[in-house]
């Protein structure tokens, strides 16, 4: 392979790939003797079980996991895997409709035989494309040889661009495109981020690691010895609604009970990162969760802290939060009066600090017993499958793409970001079988979102007596 001039991550796919896409030919040599009959019957049954065995290797590729033994039933968010794949279940994907996702796309991925292959559109934000493709590799390290073909499309931009009003027609054929998260009145279907491989422009760790360094910072503070006020610390310049939330910041004219921080990434990297290390944010009671421009990475930092997580109401989704629900993993935050709504929560955690400090560690047990990599590889791979059953056409590796190697990427990288390549690196498979994909059952995601309406309006009542009290005086 010949590496471009320019080896900085945003280029390490431009590559001549043409050598790792030939393939191998044989050639029959011509004879002047006549072959035996010894030596026909010898070719023709030898052929013939090469066959047989390319057949059935092929359909055992093509049944993949039909007859494997499983493990318990996945988590409760893998149901939402049916649900995203729903608006192609009936006409499945054509290679039209995958197509008609290049146009926000920052690259395709063929994943054949075992291996990935990836023609890149454009570049992403930061490196966001490439730890995500990495991911993508981690994933066929894990389980090697168990993927069936397939070819999909991936942007990585934060919002949902497939909007369901488009293609309400049920042959109409939206475009399927693979993203970060999306929202009730979108199409995109919901992936892993790419810091479960490592963020180096923040210094985020590998997913196992953040998910070792944050159980031990739970302990370093009992939660009823943690700071009794709700804390949130990002950048409030990415969206409105974030700008709104320091409104509700501790002042000398007013207590929301709250404890709001700016974070200045560009001073945080010239002083070493040493006050942005998320395992030693875990010594207040409560944290704040809420979106910036789209959801936020900080999601599942936030909600790993056996604080409880006051949850600020949401537009967009990724793929976990689904299984998770309010009172039992979070306290739901009204998104039109902040302030209020956070004071009634702290106040309401303080005064029933056994209740709070369950919600907040069963928030935080769903994510480190549900979110460890081993999950988020299963999730990956059950979406994938799924996936690749509804393709119409044969994935095929487009002439200008490039097959990706664990040397090659770890060799074009640099500093932070080769560090969490190699800490990342699954250097052996995996040998636990996969969990359960939980069936379709429409039903099933019925009761679970009454359940989560429920426990919303409870709190919306809780709160809306507790200010008409408060105005009484009482």
């Amino acid at each position: 392979m010949k590496r471009c001039p320019d080896k900085s991550l945003s280029d390490i796919l431009c590559y001549n790939s043409s050598s790792t896409l030939q393939a191998s030919r044989w050639r029959w040599r011509s004879s002047k003797k006549k072959p035996t009959f010894k030596i026909v019957a010898f070719l023709f049954f030898f052929f013939f079980f090469i066959g047989i065995s390319v057949r059935l290797k092929w359909l055992t590729k093509s049944a993949i996991h039909a007859d494997r033994p499983q493990n318990a039933t996945c988590p409760q968010h893998f149901r939402w895997i049916h649900e995203d794949l729903r608006p192609w279940r009936e006409t499945g994907i054509t290679r039209e409709m995958v197509e008609g996702a290049r146009r926000t796309a920052h690259f395709r991925v063929v994943i054949m035989d075992g291996r990935v292959y990836v023609e890149k559109y454009r570049g992403s934000i930061q490196t966001r494309d490439l730890f995500t493709m990495w991911g993508l590799l981690q994933l066929v390290r894990w389980y090697p040889q168990k993927l069936p073909d397939l070819e999909l499309m991936f942007d990585c931009d934060d919002r949902p661009v497939v909007q369901s009003k488009d293609f309400l027609d049920p042959k109409a054929g939206p475009p399927p495109l693979f993203r970060y998260c999306s929202d009730d009145s979108s199409l995109d279907i919901v992936f892993p981020d790419w810091s479960f491989w490592g963020w180096g422009e923040i210094n985020i760790k590998p997913w196992r690691k953040v998910l070792e360094d944050i159980k031990e910072g739970n302990k370093r503070t009992k939660w009823k010895e943690r700071v009794p006020f709700a804390y949130w610390k990002g950048n409030p310049h990415v969206d409105p609604s974030r700008r709104d939330l320091l409104k509700c910041n501790l002042t000398q004219h007013q207590n929301w009970d709250t404890l709001l921080y700016s974070q200045d990434w560009d001073k945080e990297s010239k002083e070493g990162y040493k006050q942005s290390n998320l395992e030693d944010q875990c010594t207040h009671r409560y944290k704040i969760y809420i979106e910036g421009w789209a959801w936020s990475v900080s999601e599942k930092y936030i909600m790993s802290c056996d604080s409880m997580t006051l949850y600020v109401k949401p537009r967009f989704f990724d793929f976990f939060i689904r299984g998770m629900l309010p009172l039992q993993h979070f306290w739901p935050i009204n998104d039109r009066s902040k302030c209020s709504s956070l004071k009634f929560a702290v106040e309401w955690g303080n005064n029933h600090t056994s209740q709070a400090q369950a919600i907040g560690e069963d928030g935080s047990k769903y994510l480190h017993e549900n979110l460890k990599m081993e999950l988020v590889y299963d999730y990956m791979f059950h979406l994938l499958n799924e996936y690749s059953k509804l393709l119409k056409f044969r994935p095929s590796v487009p002439a200008g793409a490039v097959e990706l190697r664990p040397e090659m990427m770890i060799g074009a990288a640099k500093g932070l970001h080769k560090k969490f390549m190699e800490n990342s690196l699954e250097t052996s498979p995996n040998k636990a079988e996969l969990c359960g994909l939980p069936p379709h059952d429409p039903t099933v995601l019925r009761e679970f979102e009454n359940k989560k309406l429920n426990a919303l309006k409870q709190v919306e009542a809780w709160e809306k007596d507790y200010w008409e009290n408060e105005r009484k005086g009482n």
